[in-house]
């Protein structure tokens, strides 16, 4: 894809990524915009080693906009907005409201002088993904060839992000549906560039160095392998990828979509692999779409190694989960998994597998 860099009035970099390499973009962001001025700053658990971060300027974010309204639209004559051409294919820009970027003040220090809880600046970067200029489309509903310049557009940014100060792992996901927590409706995704490496990647790199030691053999490998040998919770089969229930689901809802080698990230894939991921993942989302007969609403998020470390322990992959558990029933983390972080599922992963695979389900 063509890619043209450009910057927002507020100075927020804007990427453009054309299908087609004539087309020229420079309009220009007319808005009267101040500077941004991110504050973001992360502080340590004590109890946990965790890094939390703390963006109280994200309470201003737009707040479910009607249609006409809607900041990621193309700009339009007299209405301008977050993307100022007149339309796009795929888009990817600084995010107005970050939890991490580049540029805040401050050092590193402790919060009240207690040395046990470390603070810094919460230096990183935190970019919208655009997937379509379709207000009503979806994911879902992209043609596989869009589908495939949007894991290019993936793959991009991981490496571009990764050469950003400071950044350590980069998580690129979607969110869809208010029940999620989505105040956005136009088709889009993030990409966070993390100062640090994320707690469920720390525990997935020491569980696989562990299987390894032990075993001589990757977890992740392991498990695919046995997943497809027993082929009750498989959901899709193709060439490159195998989409399935984990034995172990801790959501309602819940597809790993994992390539068959092992690669680090998106960027390692191949031209085959991204092509078969844009098929194989279309066919998992109508799936999940028909599974209660209204669009699921999901969390979709890539599991990528971190920038300098683990990297030869880690094995790309894509969870997508929902906290429906059936049609007009939600699954809320209560007492057993906000408190104590022990799930408990209310469907066997089995079933819902079985489900997934019948007709009825596309």
């Amino acid at each position: 894809m063509k890619r043209t860099a450009r910057r927002l009035a507020d100075g927020r970099e804007i990427i453009y990524f054309d299908a087609d390499p004539t087309r020229i973009r420079q309009a220009a962001d007319t808005r009267d915009l101040p500077p941004q001025a991110p504050a973001s700053e992360m502080r340590r658990d004590p109890l946990t080693g965790e890094w939390v971060a703390i963006a109280a300027h994200r309470q201003s974010r737009t707040y479910k906009p009607p249609t006409e309204l809607c900041p990621l639209c193309p700009s339009g004559p007299s209405r301008p907005t977050e993307i100022p051409e007149s339309d796009y294919d795929v888009v990817v820009f600084e995010n107005q409201f970050p939890s991490f970027a580049q540029g805040i003040p401050g050092r590193e220090s402790t919060v009240d002088g207690m040395p046990m809880v470390p603070s810094a600046p919460a230096r990183g970067r935190c970019e919208v993904v655009c997937f379509t200029s379709d207000h009503d489309s979806s994911f879902g509903r992209l043609s596989p060839a869009r589908v495939r310049d949007v894991v290019d557009v993936w793959a991009d940014r991981t490496a571009g992000l990764a050469e950003t100060p400071g950044v350590e792992q980069v998580f690129c996901f979607e969110n869809r549906g208010e029940e999620i927590g989505v105040t956005l409706h136009h088709p889009h995704g993030q990409i966070y560039g993390y100062p640090f490496i994320t707690p469920k990647t720390e525990k997935m790199l020491q569980v696989a160095e562990k299987y390894r030691a032990q075993h001589g053999r990757h977890v992740q490998g392991d498990v695919l392998a046995a997943e497809r040998a027993a082929g009750q919770r498989v959901i899709v089969d193709s060439e490159h990828w195998t989409a399935f229930v984990p034995a172990a689901a801790r959501w309602p809802v819940e597809v790993h979509l994992v390539p068959h080698r092992q690669v680090p990230d998106i960027v390692a894939l191949t031209d085959a692999e991204r092509d078969d991921f844009a098929v194989t993942y279309l066919d998992v989302l109508r799936r999940l779409d028909g599974l209660y007969d209204r669009p699921l609403p999901y969390i979709a998020a890539w599991h990528q190694a971190p920038v300098r470390t683990g990297r030869e322990l880690s094995w790309l992959h894509l969870e997508v989960f929902s906290v429906l558990r059936s049609a007009d029933k939600l699954k809320y983390l209560a007492g057993s998994e906000s408190g104590m972080a022990v799930w408990i599922n209310d469907a066997t992963p089995e079933q819902i597998a079985a489900r997934l695979r019948t007709p009825a389900a596309g």
